[in-house]
């Protein structure tokens, strides 16, 4: 079964710490996903929503809890992993040296092979479908032909809003899939 990924976003989570933890714990229960990344570019205090996220018992033996970017503040929160931006991919042997688990974000094969060659786990490719802010969607087949070159787990990103698409994904044989909103209510 195709795993599932969410992703976080200030916009539908707020950055309120009790919060984000609350709606967390009711997606967590209602989705069950295998994977969160906390993902916060907008506030000041990232810190006060991680801790408040690795405290509340949404990371357990079902649930991986990634936090974005912040590799050692996952580490320090006994987190399972980090998220990498594509344009932090040399701070990935850094992340692996602290025992994490390496998500990295990609857009193209070149940056999928960076990725794989510097050691992470999985990355997440992007994007399938149309998704607002994140240019011309790259559709399945380009998911497909590029999964079925690569050697490292593939998470589509990107449009990811009902089970069709889920569906579809699941099809072209990756990972997994991640999302923002197919989380949502």
């Amino acid at each position: 079964m195709i795993k599932r990924y969410l992703i976080t976003d200030p916009s539908f989570y707020t950055s309120n710490p009790a919060e984000v933890v609350q709606k967390l714990l009711h997606v967590k229960a209602q989705y069950q996903p295998d994977y969160i990344c906390l993902r916060d570019k907008v506030t000041s205090d990232y810190t006060s929503i991680a801790k408040a996220v690795a405290n509340a018992g949404i990371q357990d033996n079902r649930t991986k809890l990634y936090l974005h970017t912040d590799f050692e503040l996952a580490h320090d929160l006994g987190c399972d992993g980090v998220h990498l931006p594509s344009n932090a991919l040399h701070v990935t042997q850094k992340a692996k040296a602290l025992g994490l688990e390496v998500i990295a974000s990609t857009h193209t094969l070149t940056e999928i092979e960076e990725a794989q060659k510097r050691g992470a786990d999985a990355i997440t490719f992007s994007p399938i479908f149309a998704t607002p802010n994140k240019g011309k969607p790259l559709g399945l087949e380009k998911l497909k032909e590029i999964n079925d070159k690569i050697h490292i787990k593939c998470f589509a990103l990107g449009g990811i809003i009902n089970k069709e698409q889920v569906d579809a994904c699941e099809k072209v044989g990756v990972y997994g899939f991640a999302s923002i909103r197919f989380f949502l209510d």
